[in-house]
């Protein structure tokens, strides 16, 4: 198994205010589930806040489009999803803006819960999770900077080496789609990876990054070696992860 823990950084450009402001809310929000399990009221937050698909077709609760994006199912599963956001989001917003930043994140979460219920109109199981954001993030980061080289930890052998951005995120949505096509069909009320919400929100990032490309001029020079992400530092009821 490897995982992203940096990556070139952009010199120069807009200070990516939101891309930390998101890290900081999904982990308060998170310690607040904490306080909220040991209260034993925290299913009742999940199933309050969390999108389930078969309110939101039947026009119910639309708000959790919005919600579940700064809701998560564990600690792993934060902890997973703000590393990609921590290295990921910072390049992008120093390149658009802060204030479209805050736009393309939200409205990509958005559109990535939109394609999960879409795709589970069945489902009862509420979903949660900043991943399919995240994913938007990531659809925009390959078109930015396909160049750009991620630095990946792998945990068997707990050494890192150098990906570029195009491999590293072309093998991470062709595992999203290989598991989202194997998903088909199967039992909506199963818990598990929301994976159509990941190829839902890396769509989005991928037409965005078309747009951004094209209309913005990047605030910033990319520089290589500069690091990024963690190297410059270093239960319940089913529901489905974003």
């Amino acid at each position: 198994m490897f995982f992203p823990i940096g990556d070139d950084q952009i010199k120069g450009g807009y200070k990516p205010i939101f891309s930390y402001a998101f890290i900081a809310i999904n982990t308060l929000v998170f310690f607040y589930e904490m306080y909220l399990q040991s209260s034993h009221h925290l299913n009742g937050f999940i199933n309050e806040y969390g999108a389930i698909p078969t309110e939101i077709v039947h026009g119910q609760d639309y708000f959790t489009l919005f919600t579940n994006m700064f809701i998560h199912g564990g600690w792993m599963h934060l902890i997973g999803n703000m590393v990609f956001l921590w290295i990921f989001a910072d390049n992008i917003e120093s390149s658009i803006g802060n204030i479209k930043f805050l736009l393309f994140y939200l409205g990509g979460g958005i559109a990535a819960s939109v394609i999960h219920v879409l795709l589970n109109t069945q489902s009862e199981i509420p979903s949660v999770g900043a991943s399919g954001a995240i994913s938007a993030v990531m659809g925009t980061y390959l078109v930015m900077f396909p160049g750009s080289r991620v630095k990946v930890l792998v945990l068997y052998f707990f050494r890192s080496f150098y990906l570029s951005a195009i491999i590293f995120l072309g093998i991470w949505i062709a595992m999203q789609l290989f598991n989202g096509f194997s998903s088909l069909g199967a039992d909506p009320n199963t818990g598990g990876v929301a994976h159509w919400a990941h190829i839902g929100g890396f769509a989005f990032g991928l037409l965005y990054g078309l747009y951004a490309k094209k209309y913005f001029d990047k605030k910033g020079e990319l520089v290589q070696g500069q690091g990024g992400g963690l190297s410059d530092l270093f239960g319940g009821r089913r529901r489905r992860r974003y």
